[in-house]
Parts: C-alpha cells; structure tokens; sequence
C-alpha cells in the first residue's frame, strides 16, 4: 500500500519540533504511533524512516518525532543525556497532544515504537500517561528513577540481542519483571547473537512481532481503554 509522508512540526518548551507523518491513503480513522528513534538521530540513520513506512503501512498513522530538538541536538550528547532526560519525555507528552490532533487518527487508539533511548522514553512517559495504549521497546534501557513506583504501563513488547553491548540484556529482563509485577499484558523477544540493533532474520521476526503486537493491543480487540488491566500475557 502506498505511504505517504508529509513534515509537520508542534511546539514543545519554546521549541519546534519537526514531525515526519507516514501513512497510507484513506480517510478512515486510523490507530496512531509515535516512533521514537535511539541516541543516533535521524541525520545517520535511514533505518527509522524505513520502520516508520513499513508500520504505516500496515494501516496506522505513525509520527517520527525529533525529539531532539527540544535540545538544539543531531545526537544525543552521552554527557547531558540525563539532565535532558525530562525535557524529551515532556516532548513526548505534547508529542501524544499532536498525535491526537491529526485528521484521520483515532485519538482513543495511540501506541509508541521506541528504538534505545527512545524506547526508554517511551518507557518512562508510558508508565504514566493513560492516552499510551500500546508499547514497543527495542533493545532500551530501564529509565531508573523515570518510571513511578505506582505506575501501570501499557501492553509492552520487549525485543533485545542478547548480545548487546551498549544496552545489556539485563534491562530487557528488569522490564519484564516490571510488567510481570504490575501485571500487564507482555512478550519478550530476546535474539541469541544480535547486538545493538538486529540483522537479518532477527530484523525480520522483529518486525513481524511488531505489527502483530501493535495490531493485537492498538487495532484489534484487545484494543480497549480498560486493555491495561488484562492479565498477563505472552
């Protein structure tokens, strides 16, 4: 189906914030998805415009955020990462404020796909704000001290390499025992011998294991305000 893609951009704390939105035609509304890139950016990376059409294609509305702009950055800076930890999930707030706004997306119905520092975004901003219906986390890490102790996150998809030097594979099994003890719905995915980032048949069971999450928890019939207070799964 085609895709197609048109730059928006939202204010978040005196910034502007480009957007890139993907989706195919139809008027129809449709689930919306954040996508979350890791601490490389968009300006190295043409993996995450990739992911963004292939999940658009699949029949959602999905906006690549650059969420660093919020802090003037190409890249995340290792050096201020945490300090400018906060200002990005706030960004991701008014990110989901945007989402929700767009002609043809279903403001009841929105998930996040998040890469690496992303997905530890997405991580901490999901784990306390109810408009998140839907989570997928590949390889990120477990923002200590960013995810309430009374928190619920949504339905979450943990995919790591077990093999993975920057984010060990500890942090996939930290979020797991998470999800397991706020008792919701979960899979985890962990590839023997992939590393930061998956190759491919790994890349392609991720992707699969994706869509089918994202249609499950965001477009099908566990697709539902109350779906946080499934039982566990997966």
């Amino acid at each position: 189906m085609p895709v197609t893609t048109q730059r928006n951009s939202f204010n978040s704390g005196g910034k502007a914030i480009a957007v890139e939105t993907f989706q195919a035609a139809g008027s129809s509304p449709r689930p919306a998805v954040l996508m979350l890139h890791g601490a490389d950016g968009l300006s190295y990376n043409t993996q995450y415009r990739e992911g963004a059409r292939n999940v658009a294609a699949a029949g959602y509305q999905v906006h690549l955020v650059h969420y660093l702009d919020r802090t003037g950055e190409k890249r995340a800076s290792f050096g201020t990462l945490f300090q400018n930890f906060m200002p990005w999930m706030d960004t991701v707030r008014d990110a989901l404020a945007f989402a929700s706004s767009q002609p043809y997306a279903d403001p009841h119905r929105i998930g996040i796909v998040g890469i690496s520092l992303g997905a530890a975004l997405g991580l901490a901003v999901a784990s306390t704000d109810p408009r998140v219906k839907a989570l997928v986390n590949y390889f990120g890490p477990l923002p200590q001290g960013a995810i309430a102790t009374t928190s619920t996150l949504p339905p979450t998809l943990v995919l790591h390499g077990a093999a993975d030097p920057i984010v060990p594979v500890a942090n996939a099994y930290a979020v797991e025992a998470l999800l397991r003890q706020q008792n919701v719905p979960h899979e985890i995915k962990v590839y023997p011998g992939q590393g930061h980032g998956f190759r491919g048949k790994a890349e392609d069971d991720a992707s699969a294991r994706s869509l089918a999450f994202l249609q499950r928890y965001l477009a099908g019939a566990d697709a539902s305000p109350g779906s946080r207070a499934l039982p566990v799964g997966g």
